[in-house]
């Protein structure tokens, strides 16, 4: 199963929250993901993919419902993608879990980043403690060694989206895939509305009216007489 999001042909009707944000966990920590829809949520279902190829839903062998949420214990077997799926087979976005039983896993956002946002990544050590010395890296190559464990992209582009891990003295995490979407589209500008009243607008126009017919009909006679002024000159 790739770290990529591979449901990029569904239709987003709803959308998955994970709380923490991130998509990387030791084992028996806890996590509570949510289906966010407006209006009625109840035909809506969590669901995974375990790396086993393993499908069900939240409450069958897994996690606790609790609502439209689901809170799970994790263990490694969790590992896999989840998502929200209506009983009509509507999806939501998909998002990649890794519960890791190693010393160091990476914390970096689960969810899809804006550009322009800030955005912190931490190598996490399970112990104490937790700033120690860490090299991070993105798509296989060594991009930042810091010595507080973390590393901060103050304004994230579409650049900066990949595939990234770290270490330290304790050990290496595995690999998680961050996404980079575009801003929020601005709407236009609303149209002004008039304020002035139908009645009040009807009688500008009475008003105005005789003045401006007054000055068509001088138009036309000026172009009429210029005209006849022309053939007689001829």
């Amino acid at each position: 199963m790739s770290d990529k999001y591979s449901n990029a042909s569904w239709t987003v009707i709803s959308s998955l929250s994970v709380s923490p944000d991130r998509s990387q966990f030791f084992e028996f920590e806890s996590v509570s993901l949510s289906c966010e829809v407006q209006g009625n949520s109840a035909r809506w279902r969590l669901k995974r993919s375990t790396v086993s190829g393993e499908r069900s839903d939240c409450g069958r062998n897994w996690g606790k419902p609790e609502g439209s949420s689901c809170i799970v214990s994790l263990i490694p077997s969790h590992s896999g993608e989840y998502w929200c799926e209506s009983g009509s087979g509507e999806h939501s976005n998909a998002v990649n879990i890794t519960v890791h039983v190693g010393a160091v896993i990476l914390e970096s956002p689960a969810l899809p980043v804006t550009e322009g946002d800030s955005v912190t990544l931490r190598c996490r050590h399970q112990g104490t403690p937790s700033d120690l010395t860490a090299d991070f890296y993105k798509d296989g190559s060594l991009i930042r060694a810091v010595t507080t464990g973390e590393m901060t992209i103050p304004a994230v582009s579409k650049s900066d989206e990949g595939l990234y891990k770290c270490n330290n003295s304790e050990g290496k995490s595995p690999e998680s895939w961050m996404t980079v979407t575009g801003p929020t589209p601005i709407p236009p500008p609303a149209v002004p509305v008039l304020s002035m009243s139908l009645p009040r607008l009807l009688c500008s126009l009475l008003v105005g009216s005789p003045y401006l017919l007054v000055t068509i009909i001088l138009l036309v006679k000026g172009c009429r007489s210029r005209a006849q002024g022309d053939r007689v000159e001829e």
